[in-house]
């Protein structure tokens, strides 16, 4: 039987009373309904549970979704996703300052860092911390220092902490040839074709024609899918982010908003401002504020005259300061300048939040970006393999630290070899005809939109 990831209600419950309790909502009443019910957990590392639940349990799990969405929050006020509210709460909203666009070869470092710290977080993807770093000790590759190989990992080693098995074939570095494609390459695509196609002025609902024009559904996970459902369904952003979305404040929304940064140098607000308009289709709250917070460190970066420290402190002042994602930065701030050893800096990131988010969510990861960020000092090879090295969403956020420190380091020649050689200069994806195209043209590209008033 199909068992359709990331959409089925009995799936979806679990994780939205999870939510309710980060969001400042009371469910435990709901929660005990649906436990008396028969009703299981959320499924803690896959999109769906291996059995389906029984036509009662399904129509009951769209019910409690129902009720915990009407639910108060006591965080509303200072959580807001409206964005002029949102601006209200941030008194040191950053004004543009006067700057050059990147040169195409900066943005050719960008984009080409932005792959090379996807790839190497891609077959460890959903593997637990532990098995990480027991993965990378049992080939010499502590502290990280390379792409992972299956070679000389022992065989019981491997049936424990199993490579993640669509990445396995394509991402250890036996295998590498090219870039094989991923949703963290996939919506940067994205958009670039959305400012080909409506200019910086876009609005969401062009963003929702794009994604039915171009995006493949299956192409879809988390936020992304409910998303794209709502909007099978009828429904209109920002409605689309709302409906029976437990997921609008993971890391989704982060992964796309790279474009935003990279195409306004010098201007993180406008950054902001553009990425909260891509955002607001399947996030709120936090999840937004994670792709602002990118996007405004990535157009500091991008005037190539700051460094990942200031462009860090300009991305916090597009975040409601009493916000969970500002709590968590600043929080990692402080460990990376504490510890010396990146591993305590990833413990005690661990201890504070594992046990209460999903391995997906954008308040652990980015805190976790920022300290990688941090602790390497910005330096490209330091900060990918911090961020890998940490778990979670390795893939995600070995791309957006990738795409900061690559931007930071200004060329292509600036990235060690043994990282970009075996990309080959080819980008494998399924959107529009982008499929096989070289991150020279695709920097000469996002130069043009870089370019565009």
């Amino acid at each position: 039987m199909l068992r359709l990831t990331w959409v089925q209600p009995e799936d979806l419950l679990g994780h939205e009373l999870r939510q309710a309790v980060q969001d400042g909502r009371e469910p435990s009443a709901i929660a005990a309904r649906w436990r008396a019910a028969g009703g299981a957990e959320a499924p803690p590392r896959a999109g769906a549970s291996a059995e389906p639940a029984s036509r009662y349990l399904r129509l009951l799990a769209e019910d409690l979704l129902d009720e915990l969405a009407d639910l108060p929050s006591r965080l509303a006020d200072q959580e807001p996703t409206d964005l002029a509210r949102i601006k209200a709460l941030c008194p040191d909203w950053p004004a543009p300052q006067a700057t050059s666009p990147p040169r195409p070869a900066t943005l050719q470092a960008a984009w080409l860092g932005r792959a090379v710290g996807c790839l190497l977080g891609k077959p460890v993807e959903k593997i637990t911390l532990d098995g990480i770093r027991q993965l990378a000790r049992a080939t010499g590759n502590w502290p990280l220092g390379f792409y992972f190989t299956a070679r000389g990992v022992p065989a019981e080693l491997l049936a424990a902490h199993p490579w993640n098995r669509r990445s396995a074939p394509t991402s250890l570095a036996e295998n590498i040839d090219g870039m094989p494609e991923d949703d963290d390459l996939n919506y940067p695509l994205l958009n670039l074709l959305l400012l080909q196609r409506h200019g910086k002025a876009f609005t969401t609902a062009d963003v929702a024609k794009l994604w039915l024009d171009e995006l493949p559904a299956g192409r879809t996970f988390t936020a992304e899918r409910i998303a794209y459902r709502n909007l099978l369904s009828g429904l209109e952003p920002p409605r689309t982010a709302r409906h029976r979305n437990p997921f609008r404040e993971w890391i989704g929304a982060l992964i796309r908003a790279d474009v935003h940064g990279w195409t306004n140098p010098g201007d993180p607000g406008a950054a902001a401002e553009q990425a909260h308009r891509d955002a607001t289709l399947t996030h709120t709250a936090n999840g937004v504020y994670a792709a602002m917070f990118t996007a405004a460190v990535i157009a500091t970066a991008a005037t190539g005259t700051q460094d990942v420290h200031t462009c860090l402190r300009t991305g916090l002042t597009v975040v409601p300061p009493a916000s969970r994602l500002a709590k968590a930065i600043h929080h990692a701030l402080q460990l990376a300048r504490k510890h010396r050893d990146f591993d305590a800096v990833v413990d005690e990131l661990h201890a504070t939040h594992a046990r209460t988010h999903h391995w997906v969510h954008a308040i652990p990861n980015t805190a976790l970006i920022t300290a990688a960020l941090t602790h390497a000092d910005g330096d490209f090879t330091g900060s990918i393999c911090r961020a890998v090295s940490g778990g979670w969403d390795t893939d995600s956020n070995g791309a957006t630290v990738g795409s900061v420190s690559a931007l930071l380091a200004g060329s292509p020649t600036a990235l060690p070899d043994l990282w970009t050689a075996p990309l080959k200069n080819r980008l494998a994806t399924s959107v529009g005809d982008f499929n096989g195209i070289g991150f020279d043209t695709l920097a000469r590209l996002t130069h043009q939109e870089t370019a565009r008033p």
